[in-house]
């Protein structure tokens, strides 16, 4: 295990704790799941990359974790939906099912240990309620069970809230058969129509809240670690789960309560609802699932994100910059490693690296740790000593093409840095399954897609601009290059090669002037999402250029920011950038679970 100690916000005690597991070396962990009546859209998306991230810190520190996350496949939403298509609720919750997995798949979120469906643990339900009603907590009124909050003293702990608060008719309608106007459904009489289950109060189905206290102590027993959901669960969908546990089992003790940040649009919260929701397919038809994964990691999960077209471009650049890298070092280190494999392995002496990497590897396990471990900072991490890591390592593949003389130390410097930058992006769930290549493709497919391009139309268009510039045409020369950056596709002169890669758009304020030859023949190296016409071989693909003015905070959405469409007017950008990889800068402050 690392040396750092584990700190975790709890919402019950609304106060960040030290991590302290039930039994040393285990985690039992319990994520509320969909309920599967629709495609899952990215607020759910946000939920279990978030949870994601935590099961796999988890196991980075040396804990077994039995990560238990439930499918509702029994729910009101569900049933009307069905009805609505004139299908069955059980089949079309399965299917739905089904497409939740394969998003958490592309999103790379690892399976939990258990998977439970609410259709197949009606015993355990019904058992508990029974318990519920034994212990004096509820009662059966006409085939309903309610639970009584009066009953339960501590209501109101998890959420703050009074049960004064919860004033009636607010979230459903009054039923004056309730001993008191809150007091919540553990078991609904059945109605025409419906599915139903027996039990000892006549053909019904369970309530929603009970369903995740008796498969959580069925799978975790009724005291375990981590209880987690978005923050719009706490009230009242996890006030009562906390409610019924303890009333059903005096022993139950649910240490750690933690609670993500929503994904809103206009600073107003993304749900099905309100209808401003894209679903995760919408997002990842256009934009590789780790760019969807790194967009939503890129603030502190219990903050709220801001979605916008615009922090998807620059979460989408972030990866390929980081692939590009890898996939560079990869090239670069082919040779050495056939090397060294003939010469049967290398000795610990040649195994030594250059101070600046040892120097860097240190800072990089050390700041992981620390941000990891102070509740799950990923947003510091991306932006602070993996960038830096990522940077030493194009430097390191710089100096190796400049040098005639090579020594082993650098490359294995390349070949520890790397190692390093796939244990975190691994430990992240960023480091797919596919090749450094694939993805690149992968990306560069999905930035043509957005552009409304083909890569024959790019293939078209650079030599359109050679020919231009053979004739001097350096405006129309220019002009082809804006046209394709305001696109997402940056132009890239190797020497006498040119190739192309998706960048961040970049907006067009003016027709663009001639451009002199003087200015043409500049051996600047261009920012990768502003490029300045050069005559030099440049940098490799993924090297960075060094911030002059940071990028703002985009807190504003334009119309495209909006939608899905093709961005016709990207981000404005007047200087050169930060690293094309480096996200636009969130909020620092960490939102608090508050009454």
């Amino acid at each position: 295990m690392a040396n750092q100690e584990f700190q975790v916000y709890n919402t019950l005690t609304k106060q960040k704790e030290v991590f302290k597991s039930k039994e040393p070396g285990k985690v039992g962990m319990y994520i509320c799941g969909v309920t599967a009546y629709d495609f899952s859209h990215i607020g759910h998306a946000r939920a279990y990359v978030a949870f994601d991230v935590l099961y796999r810190y988890l196991q980075y520190l040396g804990y077994e974790v039995n990560y238990v996350r439930n499918f509702t496949d029994v729910d009101d939403k569900i049933i009307r939906r069905a009805n609505e298509l004139g299908d069955d609720p059980l089949k079309l919750s399965g299917r739905y099912c089904q497409e939740f997995l394969d998003d958490m798949n592309d999103l790379q979120c690892l399976p939990p240990t258990h998977q439970p469906r609410v259709s197949d643990h009606m015993d355990e339900i019904r058992d508990m309620i029974s318990q519920i009603i034994q212990n004096g907590c509820a009662y059966s009124v006409e085939g309903d069970v309610y639970f009584a909050v009066d009953k339960f003293p501590a209501y109101g702990r998890l959420s703050g809230r009074k049960t004064e608060d919860n004033r009636a008719g607010e979230r459903i309608a009054v039923d004056s058969r309730k001993r008191n106007p809150a007091d919540f459904a553990l078991w609904k009489a059945a109605k025409p129509g419906e599915p139903s289950w027996d039990s000892p109060w006549g053909p019904g189905r369970p309530g929603w809240h009970i369903e995740c206290s008796a498969m959580s102590a069925r799978y975790l027993t009724s005291s375990f670690d981590i209880h987690g959901g978005g923050m719009d669960l706490i009230f009242p969908h996890h006030e009562n789960e906390y409610a019924q546990s303890c009333a059903a089992c005096s022993d139950s003790n649910i240490r750690y309560w933690m609670h993500n940040g929503f994904v809103t649009e206009n600073n107003e919260k993304m749900s099905k609802s309100l209808g401003n929701f894209f679903t995760i397919r919408d997002i990842t038809k256009r934009y590789h699932p780790l760019a969807l994964r790194y967009f939503l990691m890129s603030t502190h999960y219990r903050s709220p994100v801001n979605y916008s077209i615009s922090q998807l471009e620059i979460a989408s650049d972030s990866v390929f910059y980081t692939y590009q890298a890898l996939f560079d070092s990869e090239e670069a280190l082919s040779t050495f490693r056939e090397q060294q494999s003939a010469k049967g392995g290398t000795n610990a002496k040649a195994e030594r690296l250059t101070s600046e990497a040892q120097n860097c590897i240190k800072k990089l396990r050390t700041d992981f740790q620390m941000k990891m471990s102070d509740d799950l900072h990923t947003n510091d991490m991306l932006n602070g000593a993996l960038l830096e890591t990522l940077r030493l390592m194009n430097k390191s593949l710089e100096s190796l093409k400049k040098k005639k003389q090579q020594q082993p130390a650098q490359f294995h410097s390349l070949i520890a840095l790397e190692r390093e930058v796939r244990e975190v992006l691994n430990t992240l769930g960023l480091l797919s399954s596919s090749t450094y290549s694939e993805v690149l493709q992968q990306l560069k497919d999905r930035a043509l897609k957005r552009a409304g391009l083909t890569e024959e139309d790019v293939v078209s268009l650079i030599e359109e601009r050679v020919q231009a510039r053979k004739n001097k045409e350096y405006a129309k020369s220019d002009q082809i290059r804006l046209d394709l950056s305001a696109k997402g596709i940056a132009l890239m002169d190797l020497g006498n090669e040119t190739i192309w890669r998706p960048c961040v758009p970049v907006e067009q304020e003016q027709p663009v002037a001639l451009i002199s030859p003087h200015l043409e023949q500049s051996k600047l190296v261009p920012p990768v999402s502003k490029l300045v016409e050069q005559e030099q071989p440049a940098a490799p693909v993924s090297s960075l250029v060094e911030q002059v003015q940071p990028v703002e905070q985009v807190s504003a959405l334009t119309k495209q920011d909006q939608s899905l469409e093709p961005v016709s007017a990207p981000i404005k950008q007047e200087q050169p950038v930060e690293p094309v990889s480096a996200p636009i800068k969130q909020e620092e402050t960490v939102t608090p679970v508050s009454t």
